[in-house]
């Protein structure tokens, strides 16, 4: 019964430690290449809309909010991430993507986490609200 009981035991913490996927220290998620923006602060994005995020390998952020192309930095650190536009063309687009760049712009201002799951990148607030939603293209 004794020998019965440490199989259990072990197999219930063996299985438990497979489960703790959380990132500690230096191992950044991998978040490199062109992701395609599903939503943003809870609402998804207009349909065809050309919203990604493109991380480069040299910390270069560049991307299109919904009418403009930007460009700037980020830096991961595990999961830590904070989202740095410098700038953006100018142009003007139909009100509906006007808006949703602003609240492209706005949510990366807010990042400070980043979470994969499912294959789902979720860029998170300092609160854990989720503040955009990617998909890898």
């Amino acid at each position: 019964m004794f020998k019965k009981f440490i199989f259990i035991a072990g197999t219930l913490l063996g299985l438990s430690a497979c489960q703790s996927a959380s990132l500690t220290g230096g191992e950044d998620l991998d978040i490199l290449g062109s992701w395609h923006i599903e939503a943003v602060q809870g609402k998804a994005v207009i349909d065809y809309s050309p919203a990604q995020l493109v991380f480069a390998e040299d910390g270069a952020l560049s991307g299109n909010n919904s009418c403009n192309q930007f460009f700037g930095k980020y830096q991961l650190d595990g999961r830590a991430l904070t989202l740095s536009p410098a700038g953006s063309t100018m142009k003007a687009c139909v009100d509906a993507l006007m808006q949703q760049e602003r609240s492209v712009m706005q949510a990366m201002s807010e990042v400070t986490q980043a979470r994969l799951v499912k294959g789902k990148l979720q860029l998170k607030d300092a609160d854990g609200e989720t503040q955009l939603v990617l998909s890898k293209q």
